[in-house]
């Protein structure tokens, strides 16, 4: 039976995590994808992954591949039609590259039963995983692949958890589609450039740091009122210092619920457009009258 690879929810941690790695990462199933060979064998090799297996033959030929991959086998397995068919969308933050890193090792990995411990894994998919992007934590993969939540408490400090999900209440974090993609890429080079300004560093450091890591023991204590007064710090912080991340059509919407008591938003993942976050104390408000014309879904009841 095929595995499928589920796409992923940096929940808190976006660009903090850069300094403090304190961030939880949860697995999302709604999206997922798998390794399958087309029945048309005109069609041209997919050339998505020729180009990952070509640059995981230049990581194995260099020595920084820290694992074993049959790559003649996924070669072959190209040829013959093989593509990634997923649900997971490319460029809105929730881990299309991280689910087809995921799915390539688990059918190609020669020597699986000596490197499934979770740092050995983060540091395999974090070589595999930066041909999508010019670096790579390896969290996305490792979190697509365990199909599990990860909290993140140190550079190699990972852990499995169970996340919290009181579905009697009627509070939730939710996901709401700016239906545009975006690229991870040109949005970091923009944060560590204001990195380099004196109040940003200061304002990174006393606010948006102590900020996330409150939301995260809020949420995990299931203190709702104390995660809800957190997350509208967060908004309000990433809505001054984080303006080029914020689709500009939804700065409206980001305003109103910063100046409103029914709902907050803030990015998710590096932002600038693909999925935001929202918190509401009142889903079926907000998705019925408030946030209507928007696309929302609850991903966490809180």
């Amino acid at each position: 039976m095929k595995r499928h690879f589920p796409s992923k929810i940096l929940l808190f941690g976006e660009y903090s995590v850069i300094k403090d790695p304190k961030a939880l990462c949860i697995s999302y199933p709604l999206f997922e994808g798998t390794l399958r060979f087309r029945r048309n064998k005109m069609v041209a090799p997919d050339s998505e992954l020729k180009a990952f297996s070509s640059h995981l033959k230049f990581l194995e030929e260099s020595g920084d591949l820290p694992t074993c991959l049959d790559l003649r086998s996924f070669d072959f397995d190209i040829a013959q039609g093989l593509f990634f068919d997923s649900t997971v969308p490319q460029g809105f933050g929730v881990g299309s590259s991280g689910a087809l890193t995921a799915a390539v090792y688990d059918r190609y990995a020669e020597k699986r039963e000596e490197n499934e411990n979770i740092l050995e894994l983060k540091k395999i998919f974090s070589a595999m995983e930066s041909h999508f992007h010019r670096s790579s934590s390896g969290v996305d993969p490792l979190v697509s692949f365990l199909r599990k939540s990860i909290f993140i408490k140190g550079k190699e400090d990972f852990s499995v958890v169970e996340i919290p999900n009181l579905k009697e209440r009627e509070g939730a974090i939710f996901l709401l589609n700016t239906g545009r993609p975006r690229k991870t890429g040109p949005l970091v080079d923009l944060f560590l450039e204001k990195h380099r300004q004196r109040d940003f560093d200061r304002r990174y450091n006393r606010e948006l740091l102590p900020i996330t890591n409150l939301c995260i023991t809020h949420f995990f204590n299931s203190d709702r009122d104390g995660l809800i007064e957190s997350f509208k710090e967060l908004s309000r912080f990433q809505y001054e210092c984080f303006t080029p991340m914020i689709p500009p059509l939804f700065k409206d919407v980001w305003e109103r619920g910063l100046n409103g008591h029914d709902y907050h938003l803030k990015l998710c993942g590096a932002g600038g457009g693909g999925f935001l976050l929202g918190l509401t104390k009142d889903y079926r408000k907000i998705d019925t009258h408030v946030l209507r014309d928007c696309e929302i879904r609850p991903i966490v009841w809180i």
